[in-house]
């Protein structure tokens, strides 16, 4: 089964999450694409969603899918999103799509976060996938200077050759050479250098199920 067949599959999967006349969360990237895809045949049943990007927000709106400001909701049942790699706890570590601000916004804000992957993103420590950081750019040689002095390698993330901006306006330095041994630790840490906004580590925000597409289908992890 190829991965985007996995990505499928654990799309499909996370329907069953979805409670009927409520707002669900919604992240972004390639395996949530997924996910929005499937809950357009349940649109009618649904109010609308809550979304962690542009991107997203632009999917669910194209399938009829009505979009919610974060603000107008007081609370979510279910946030349904993807990770870069997850371990056996629930920790994550997301950002690849540079939506990590507005993904752990939303994660906040629900009760349960179910996190939809393939099972290449099953990992025993986190570390080994570049680490996303958001930082205000006056601040990011700074912090990389930070996380050098941790043993790791911060590099602006670029984008056409020129520094890529978020959805808030802000760069984002990706970490390579750290292992994160405890995330909670690791993310009340760096949460406290002035200039980020957010960094990648989801321990506080950790998954609740992880919905693991395997190639004997699709695997149920409860943290």
């Amino acid at each position: 089964m190829t991965q985007d067949e996995l990505k499928t599959l654990v799309g499909q999967a996370a329907l069953h999450y979805v409670e009927a006349g409520s707002i669900v969360g919604v992240g972004t990237g390639s395996t949530v694409n997924k996910f929005i895809d499937a809950l357009a045949s349940m649109k009618d049943s649904i109010k609308g969603a809550v979304s962690s990007s542009v991107a997203s927000t632009e999917r669910l709106q194209a399938l009829g899918i009505k979009v919610f400001d974060a603000t107008e909701v007081d609370e979510l049942g279910v946030y349904i999103d993807g990770a870069d790699e997850i371990d056996h706890a629930g920790y994550m570590v997301k950002g690849g799509g540079a939506a990590l601000t507005r993904e752990k916004i939303v994660a906040a804000q629900s009760r349960k976060f179910v996190c939809i992957a393939d099972e290449s993103k099953l990992v025993d420590a986190l570390g080994s996938f570049p680490l996303p950081v958001e930082v205000i750019p006056m601040a990011a040689k700074r912090i990389a200077r930070q996380f050098a002095a941790m043993g790791g390698t911060a590099v602006l993330r670029q984008k056409d050759g020129a520094p890529l901006v978020t959805d808030n306006g802000q760069h984002i330095l990706d970490v390579t050479g750290l292992k994160i041994a405890d995330p909670l630790a690791f993310e009340s840490q760096v949460n406290q250098w002035p200039g980020v906004v957010t960094v990648g580590v989801f321990a506080f925000q950790k998954a609740s199920v992880c919905l693991l597409g395997t190639a004997a289908g699709v695997k149920t992890l409860v943290f």
